[in-house]
């Protein structure tokens, strides 16, 4: 189960005609997972409007199932994704985030929750987010994604303290390292903040670094460097980190680490299987940062 926004990503590259796409941070993981032949449902709130039949048309010709109640909403949300000479993204949201709260059949505990960015800050639906993590603890591998967009998450003091709250409720986190400079300020020391989070409860950290790779901390004691692939040739960094986020998720499937009964096995986990997670994750962002938009590899497209 996937919860938080998704929407349509209005991008303008430099000297083009601005151009529609599909996307949301979580949205784009639950297309990445169902790429990869996972069993990914999404609840998330867009309307029945023309933006809205989009989201659903590309999310289903993935395999992504949306929750039902999911496009109850009056419009879709935009994102306008403005990419720069350097080929990275910067957004302006027009966002409504107020989803009902999703309906799980009895018997069907998902094996992992997956939330983050927007979804997690923006009330009212924030608070929605917060309860479906509590409720599904018991039974699920939850993962978040604090995924940091200074324009609607307000003070980073205030950002901050529902971000840790989250974490705490956590088994994986993944974030950027401009996630953690906005959160806690330029000089904020990776590892310090990494640490403090699996102090709040967390398994698995990740911190990805752009060109300098990604960087994952355990409560198993494991500390893993993994560099980025300099041939890989950057189109833009939309979707990069999300595609990172479902990659990271999908190692965990596949090294049968998923569920609450195998909590204490990932608490546990050794280098060898920490680093197979990160490669994982690091290739399948690879292979999305080589071409346009937030478009993830099929299981078939994996080195």
């Amino acid at each position: 189960l996937v919860i938080g926004e998704a929407l349509v990503d209005v991008v303008i590259h430099p000297g083009q005609e601005p151009v529609d796409i599909p996307g949301g941070s979580p949205a784009n993981v639950a297309l990445g997972l169902a790429r990869l032949g996972r069993d990914a449902e999404l609840h998330c709130w867009i309307g029945t409007d023309e933006r809205g039949q989009a989201v659903r048309s590309h999310l289903e010709a993935s395999g992504v199932r949306l929750a039902p109640g999911a496009d109850g909403a009056a419009r879709t949300s935009t994102a306008q994704a403005t990419i720069g000479e350097d080929r990275a993204a910067s957004y302006v949201f027009d966002l409504d985030w107020n989803p009902p709260r999703p309906t799980l059949p009895d018997g069907q505990a998902p094996l992992l929750v997956h939330t983050g960015s927007i979804a997690a800050i923006l009330a009212p639906g924030a608070t929605t987010v917060e309860q479906v993590l509590r409720e599904t603890r018991a039974t699920s591998t939850i993962a978040y994604d604090p995924n940091a967009r200074p324009q609607l998450m307000g003070e980073p003091e205030d950002a901050r303290e529902v971000v840790e709250r989250l974490v705490g409720l956590s088994d994986l986190v993944k974030c950027s390292d401009e996630d953690i400079a906005w959160l806690y300020g330029e000089g904020a020391d990776l590892e310090t903040v990494l640490r403090s989070w699996l102090e709040k409860g967390a398994a698995v950290v990740v911190v990805t670094r752009g060109k300098q790779g990604a960087l994952a901390l355990s409560a198993s004691g494991v500390r893993l460097e993994v560099p980025a692939d300099p041939s890989v040739v950057v189109a833009d960094t939309v979707g990069a980190g999300d595609s990172f986020m479902g990659g990271l998720e999908d190692a965990l499937w596949s090294e049968d680490l998923v569920g609450a009964d195998r909590r204490e096995a990932l608490r546990a986990v050794d280098a060898a299987t920490l680093e197979r997670i990160v490669r994982h994750a690091a290739a399948i962002a690879d292979i999305t940062v080589s071409r346009a938009g937030a478009n993830p590899p099929t299981r078939d497209e994996l080195p």
